[in-house]
């Protein structure tokens, strides 16, 4: 197979995160005035995890994701390139990821309610049709990054959705955000050692979601490089600085 297909994950992969560093921004921070601005984090959400288990079937075999192949033609000897067969193949639909991920590679996708139903939510946002009255796509998007994604990466490449945001956004400002809306997220170590655990009301959560998340982030500290830990605590004496000017 032409070398082009063979290194199409890469690619793949990092639209893929880029799209979810999108999302994330879109459904947690300012949308300036923009009533969309939820829907859209909604239809980014839903392309990342599209575009990330499609990059991880491709590890595999890059053909595995289509659908349709464009028809030999008797009249060349040329190898099929990446660029014939993303004008003439077809991928394989949102839909059916869950099924191909799981024959190919034997990983489940987590929550697949939850990936079927933001399937269907997205499908109504894109069609331009209203979602629902009632229904909080910010939550949404956050329940489904955190719930679906996030795990994935996790299992795919050792990931994590906390260390993908746009803007100049601080692990303790995403992370707060994230416990104040009671969402269960995986913890990096960058992540943990950069949150300030002290500065969070930890009495004001239910007892299990406390628990799990004091859990997540003290397992995060424990597995960190001495080296992960000067800089963190570096950056955090930088910081004390700079705020007792």
């Amino acid at each position: 197979m032409h070398l082009e297909l063979k290194n199409i994950s890469g690619h793949m992969k990092k639209l893929g995160l880029g799209a979810l560093s999108h999302a994330v921004w879109h459904a947690l921070y300012d949308n300036g005035g923009d009533d969309k601005w939820s829907e859209l984090s909604v239809l980014q959400a839903a392309h990342a995890a599209e575009i990330l288990i499609k990059a991880r079937i491709v590890q595999e075999h890059p053909l595995l994701i289509f659908v349709n192949l464009p028809l030999e033609k008797k009249s060349t000897n040329e190898l099929l390139n990446l660029r014939q067969l993303l004008k003439d193949g077809k991928t394989i639909e949102y839909s059916n990821l869950p099924n191909l991920l799981w024959a190919s590679t034997g990983i489940k996708t987590p929550n697949l309610k939850i990936y079927e139903d933001f399937g269907k939510l997205r499908n109504m946002i894109q069609h331009f049709s209203s979602p629902d009255v009632g229904t909080d796509c910010t939550q949404k998007t956050i329940e489904f990054i955190f719930s679906v994604i996030d795990p994935l990466i996790n299992k795919f490449w050792g990931l994590y959705a906390v260390d993908f945001i746009d803007g100049d956004v601080s692990y303790n400002e995403l992370m707060n955000k994230l416990l104040e809306r009671n969402i269960d997220f995986l913890v990096s170590e960058e992540a943990a050692l950069r949150f300030d655990s002290a500065s969070v009301n930890w009495s004001s959560f239910e007892q299990n979601y406390q628990i799990e998340m004091q859990k997540r982030i003290d397992y995060a500290i424990d597995k960190s490089t001495p080296k992960q830990k000067l800089d963190a605590l570096n950056e955090k004496k930088h910081l004390e600085k700079i705020l007792t000017r």
